[in-house]
């Protein structure tokens, strides 16, 4: 087999994947119109259609599926062959490929990244900022960070961060409209601006502790978004109640552009978990980042202590 022969079937399985010539070509670094280029000519070689292309997507056929089924396990096999050889390197090397939620990216992430990078410049880190709960494995990435009781049972999981706590929060403005919720009853009558879950489909629940018990609480209001930083700035703006990180609004709780409410009904909750498939060899790369993110939640937990 030649070698382009290689560049086509590998170009093959990133389309599968991304069900998009346009993320696929980015990954790739080139054109959408090559790779699209290529995919025709790797159909012409086979005597296949491998690809149903649309307006906004791309699938595989029958063929395509087939050889999917082929190509995928090939390919992790010789992915996982070159990792390997990270170790017999003085310092791993290699790409991690990571999904997480925006909070989580921004909050743990975000911070440790730079020094990572001064002790381990030979590991390139891709991050994906999604809040949907992607199957990892599917989706070819490393590890996924998110909250444990998210985490299916089948995954390793590691705890990478300090409990966490919610805040339900307004402008001084929307307040001076409606009265301060004093229950999680008086809820009902107010504005509240909702966060947009894509992976459930609908708006994400407000979820609250009282008498000891975990309440979940459907909101309603004029507005939805499903983005934090859209979903903060509504707040600021006096659109209604907001219910969000207490990290994100710390500031603004303290120059008084944010009020907070039903302080007594949020309480901690364990915060973010660092998650892959159980494998018995670890990829080095992999391994050395899950054990800056511990060394950096427990430099975390000292300095809060």
């Amino acid at each position: 087999m030649k070698r382009h022969d290689f560049d086509d079937l590998a170009a093959f399985v990133m389309v599968a994947e991304e069900h998009s010539f346009t993320r696929a070509a980015a990954r790739l670094g080139m054109s959408p119109s090559g790779l699209s280029h290529m995919m025709r000519l790797l159909e012409e070689r086979l005597g296949v259609r491998l690809l149903a292309r649309t307006t906004r997507s791309v699938a595989t056929t029958e063929a395509g599926e087939r050889l999917l089924l082929t190509l995928r396990p090939a390919f992790e096999d010789i992915d996982r062959g070159l990792q390997s050889l990270g170790a017999l390197r003085e310092k791993p090397s290699g790409t991690v490929r990571i999904t997480a939620g925006k909070h989580a990216a921004v909050s743990l992430l975000a911070p440790m990244l730079p020094r990572f990078h001064q002790d381990y410049p030979d590991i390139r880190i891709e991050l994906i900022v999604d809040d949907r709960l992607d199957d990892i494995v599917a989706s070819r990435f490393d590890a996924g960070i998110r909250f444990g009781e998210r985490i299916d049972r089948d995954m390793i999981s590691v705890r990478i961060g300090p409990d966490l706590r919610a805040a339900v929060v307004a402008a001084p403005s929307y307040l001076a409209r409606r009265p301060p919720p004093l229950s999680l009853k008086d809820l009902a009558s107010h504005d509240c601006v909702n966060y947009y879950m894509r992976t459930a489909g609908a708006s994400y629940s407000w979820e609250f502790e009282e008498d000891g018990r975990d309440v979940e609480v459907k909101v309603s209001g004029s507005f939805v978004v499903n983005d934090l930083e859209m979903m903060l700035s509504a707040a600021l703006a006096g659109a209604g109640l907001v219910y969000t990180f207490e990290d994100v609004v710390e500031e603004h709780l303290l120059s008084g552009r944010l009020v907070r409410v039903l302080d007594a009904y949020c309480k901690p909750f364990p915060g973010y978990y660092i998650y892959y498939p159980s494998r018995r060899q670890m990829p080095p790369a992999l391994a050395v980042f899950v054990e800056a993110l511990r060394s950096n939640s427990r430099q975390s937990s000292v300095q809060a202590a």
